[in-house]
Parts: structure tokens; C-alpha cells; sequence
């Protein structure tokens, strides 16, 4: 079945790979797993690591020749290889080691194709680079479209915090603009930059470096874009390598709105 996928296209390879993710996180939810400590209160599980191993396979079948960055494994194939493909395997560890299943599995190529799956809603979240989709089980694809109708936004609010005294995502809960107007949610995960893409969130915020590269961040930032939304650092800068966190907003309006209040002129 793995074999199969090597005449498909990057955005068929990276749903696959996502998919075959999502079937072992789901398969070995509820179980009693071991950690693997990483540090700093971080930690990976035996999910993970079978997840990535999943993933890996189908890359490794449909595109042979091109490296991979994994949240577990980091780097593999040759370091001078044209194309790099961006694995985090289960992207909410802490949610799903105590039960909950707000959690999702990323596979990116870097400036290219990206999916992002919900193992437990049933949903893939996918781009070719230009256009994104959703693929829901036993229907249609049905595009991505943005939309902050629901006034909601995801707060990532783990440490660190390099941006602070500047901005703190706290703070942004309280101005009193933003209660006026969103009502925040937390997910830290990219299940929250999928949803934004989908319009079932109006934008996330999160601090940080340069995430663009990042295997948590690369497919849902790759998501945004092709659907459409305002997607910045939270400087209001393009991201990049200077770069400085993220704000992925479902529309201009939104994203100048929070804008202004992380810039404390709202």
C-alpha cells in the first residue's frame, strides 16, 4: 500500500503520511504510554515516536530522495537535498497523554504541500501550496474558507516567552478591547491554526522565534496562506528567520484589530 503512492502528487503524499500518523495515534489512545523526557517539562510518548516511524515510511516509499526534519527523529537523508519535508508526528503530547483529544499530525514540504489531521475528528486539512481543502470521512473535498465569524482566538500561552515585557499573551486576554470583542480559547496546538484556514476560529496568537520552519507550525502556516488569511509575526512582519511568533487572523480586519492591541494602541 506504501508503494503506492509513489506516482502521487506532494499534496497526496503528505495526506497520506498525516493519515497514516493519525491511525496509530488514534489506535494507541487510552493506553498507559511511556514518556521519553526531552526536558523542561517536555516530553515525548510511544505515540509519537510509532507515528513519525508511520510517516517516515510513506516519504521514504513516494520520495526517496528527499530529507526529512522530524519532531522525534530530526534530520535524515542527505544534507544536500533539494526538498525537506517537516514531521511532527502528534502535535498536543500533553493533551493526549492525559486523555484529551484536541491533537493533530503535521506533514509539511517546506514551501510546498502540507495536511494537517485530525485524528479523532475525522478531518484532513490539506494544501498543495496553492489551493486548501478539508477531506472529511465518506464526503467531498470542501474548501478551506476563512472567516471570524465566530469571534474566537487561540491563545498559545506555554513558555517561553522571548517577547516579554513587550507582549504577553496574558496581557492580550485582558485588553480590554479584546474582551470587548473575542473571546479567547486555548488548543496550543496546530489544530488551532487548521481551524482558523477552516473558519471555525478568527486567529491565533502565539510567541516565538521564527516558526516558519518549524515542524509544529510549518503545515498550519502553509494551511493559512493558501486559504486565504492574514497570516504575520506578531511585529506585523512577514515571517522569516527575524521573524517573532505568529498571528494567523481570518481577515484583515481581524488581524489589524489584534494588531493593535499587541501593539498597545487598541
Amino acid at each position: 500500500m506504501i508503494d503506492s503512492y509513489a506516482g502521487s502528487d506532494d499534496a497526496a503524499v503528505a495526506m497520506a503520511g498525516a493519515r497514516a500518523g493519525a491511525d496509530v495515534v488514534r489506535s494507541l489512545y487510552g493506553r498507559r504510554l511511556d514518556r521519553i523526557d526531552k526536558g523542561a517539562g517536555d516530553f515525548a510518548t510511544a505515540a509519537d515516536v510509532e507515528a513519525e516511524r508511520r510517516i517516515l515510511d510513506v516519504i521514504r516509499a513516494a520520495r526517496p530522495d528527499d530529507a526529512v526534519l522530524g519532531e522525534e527523529g530530526g534530520r535524515q537523508g542527505a544534507a544536500d537535498a533539494a526538498r525537506q519535508w517537516l514531521v511532527d508526528p502528534l502535535c498536543g503530547t500533553l493533551n493526549y497523554a492525559v486523555g484529551t483529544m484536541l491533537v493533530a499530525v503535521n506533514v509539511a514540504l517546506r514551501d510546498g504541500a502540507a495536511a494537517v489531521a485530525d485524528p479523532f475528528g475525522g478531518e484532513v486539512f490539506f494544501t498543495d501550496g496553492e489551493g486548501a481543502w478539508v477531506r472529511r470521512d465518506g464526503a467531498d473535498d470542501a474548501p478551506l474558507t476563512p472567516t471570524a465569524a465566530t469571534r474566537l482566538v487561540d491563545v498559545n500561552l506555554d513558555p517561553p516567552f522571548p517577547s516579554a515585557p513587550d507582549f504577553r499573551a496574558v496581557d492580550l486576554l485582558a485588553h480590554p478591547a479584546f474582551v470587548e470583542r473575542f473571546r479567547p480559547r486555548v488548543v496550543s496546538t496546530t489544530l488551532a491554526l487548521a481551524w482558523v484556514a477552516a473558519g471555525k476560529r478568527a486567529a491565533y496568537v502565539t510567541d516565538g522565534g521564527d516558526l516558519s520552519g518549524s515542524v509544529h507550525f510549518a503545515a498550519g502556516i502553509a494551511l493559512c496562506r493558501a486559504a486565504g488569511c492574514v497570516v504575520t509575526g506578531i511585529d506585523g512582519a512577514p515571517l522569516g528567520e527575524a521573524g517573532r511568533g505568529l498571528v494567523a487572523a481570518a481577515d484583515d480586519e481581524t488581524h489589524g484589530l489584534l494588531m493593535s492591541m499587541i501593539r498597545g494602541r487598541g
